[in-house]
């Protein structure tokens, strides 16, 4: 199985963000966003070079095919974000508490989570290449229709995910701390499991295949 390769964000010397609110097609490079309230804001289309989001609030903030190259997303908080149809590569994503953020048909390219908490996951139809979840929950993550390729769940807590219509290539489930899947174990052809697992899904396997188990 390919390892993902991970993303190596190395920012330059970053002015501050003088304020004064999101545009769309914006064009924000070198910029450190500290503590900013995003809240409601329209970034959409935007363009994110070499920036780093500490600690925003970004509550329905609208970031619809917003681009994030070679950035970092550090305490990020929000209910409702939407950034379906961007692009994020390069791009960490550290401590994040996020509720209902929309990523569906978006692209994440060398992209890591690592830590936080994001709940109802919009990733569907979205195309995921080199991305590692690590030491984060995912509650109920929407993979619906998406195309997953070299993607790592590493001593993450992953529960009610739907993998209904995804493609799955090289994806690591074997060291996710808990795994549950709700929806779509006919899809994980291409992805690998511990054995440990494989006994904790196989009365969903069971299900899907329509066998009965009693004793």
């Amino acid at each position: 199985m390919a390892a993902a390769r991970r993303a190596d964000v190395r920012l330059p010397e970053l002015a501050a963000y003088g304020g004064g609110g999101l545009v769309p097609d914006g064009d924000y490079d070198g910029l450190e966003f500290a503590g900013a309230d995003l809240a409601g804001q329209d970034g959409s289309g935007a363009r994110f070079l070499d920036c780093a989001l500490r600690d925003c609030a970004m509550d329905e903030a609208r970031l619809t095919a917003a681009r994030f190259l070679d950035s970092v997303l550090d305490g990020v908080r929000g209910v409702g974000t939407d950034l379906s149809g961007a692009t994020l590569r390069d791009v960490e994503v550290v401590d994040a508490r996020l509720g209902g953020v929309q990523l569906h048909g978006a692209v994440l390219e060398r992209v890591l989570v690592r830590g936080g908490k994001v709940d109802y996951l919009n990733l569907r139809t979205a195309k995921l290449k080199d991305v590692v979840f690590e030491g984060c929950v995912l509650a109920e993550p929407d993979f619906g229709g998406a195309v997953l390729e070299r993607v790592e769940f590493r001593d993450c807590v992953v529960t009610g995910a739907d993998f209904s219509a995804a493609r799955l290539k090289d994806v690591d489930l074997r060291t996710a701390q808990r795994l549950e899947i709700a929806r779509g174990v006919d899809r994980l052809a291409g992805a690998v499991i511990s054995t440990a697992q494989l006994l904790d899904l196989a009365p969903v396997f069971a299900a899907e295949l329509g066998v009965r188990v009693e004793d």
